[in-house]
């Protein structure tokens, strides 16, 4: 914003400084008039008596001769001769008081034309570079507004986005939260119970319980004739062995007695489901697959 307030007030002065200055800048000037063959004869007799006085100081500074220089400090010498040249020379133009070049009008007046013509031609070059500056500042100052514009369009955009969240922000409360973590919890356990549910008719279609009066059929004829003990579902041994893991950690063992049919126990302990205790062999324990 201030660059642009800086070229915007740079533009606003060049503009007005043309516009004032505009009806006051001289006229073109042409060297149409010819200064007369006496005031030539003139200007160049004083060129010559000029040359004349030159040449009469170059010969008296030619009899005067050299100084010789110290043989010590020879350059403290030259900086102090120096430093009197100046010195007389700052004391003559003191005195000088300014001199017409000539008292002819028609050498006066070419002279004044031409240093009139010089000026215009110095005048003209600056205002050109004026007005390339001004064009190019210009140009700056438009590059500037599309850019401010630019910026305003975002800004603006970002204060609605803005007043739209504010609107849209909820008080999240202790309560709220509380509700939330239990709708969580419900649907955890509603999906766990489908996990259990699937996991049972899996078991179920997969691992049938055996039929005991076929297994006992199949025994020897001197067995006794103790009642049927009866055996444990796949589903119900891998149920008591997860409830012991999650309930007492610290002592997952079950005692795998008779009601646990015993090819299970060993489909579970040759596929790394279950370990054995390592003193007592009856006792069997879930492995902890979720550590």
């Amino acid at each position: 914003m201030e660059k642009q307030d800086e070229l915007l007030k740079e533009a606003e002065n060049l503009a007005r400084y043309m516009s004032t200055y505009q009806h006051v800048l001289p006229p073109d000037i042409h060297s149409n008039t010819h200064t007369s063959e006496d005031a030539k004869e003139q200007l160049l007799q004083q060129c010559e008596d000029t040359w004349n006085q030159m040449e009469e100081c170059q010969n008296q500074l030619a009899l005067l001769g050299t100084e010789a220089l110290p043989e010590s400090n020879v350059q403290l010498y030259l900086m102090m001769m120096k430093v009197k040249a100046l010195t007389a020379e700052y004391n003559q133009w003191l005195k000088r008081s300014p001199e017409i070049i000539s008292n002819n009008q028609d050498i006066l007046l070419a002279a004044g034309k031409e240093e009139l013509q010089k000026v215009d031609r110095d005048l003209e070059m600056i205002l050109s570079s004026v007005e390339a500056k001004n064009k190019k500042l210009k140009e700056d100052l438009e590059k500037e507004q599309c850019w401010l514009a630019g910026q305003q369009q975002l800004v603006d955009a970002l204060t609605a986005r803005q007043e739209e969240l504010k609107n849209q922000v909820v008080d999240f409360s202790e309560k709220r939260v509380f509700q939330e973590l239990a709708s969580k919890l419900v649907k955890v356990r509603a999906y766990k119970e489908e996990l259990l549910i699937a996991l049972g008719d899996f078991l179920e279609e997969h691992f049938p319980l055996p039929d005991q009066h076929e297994v006992s059929s199949k025994k020897k004829k001197g067995v006794s004739k103790e009642p049927a003990v009866q055996w444990l579902t796949m589903h119900e041994i891998l149920e008591i062995l997860i409830n012991k893991l999650m309930t007492t950690p610290h002592d997952p063992y079950v005692i795998a007695d008779q009601q646990y049919w015993p090819p299970y126990i060993e489909m579970l302990l040759r596929y790394g489901i279950a370990l054995r205790h390592p003193e007592d062999s009856r006792r069997i324990r879930l492995e902890a697959f979720h550590q």
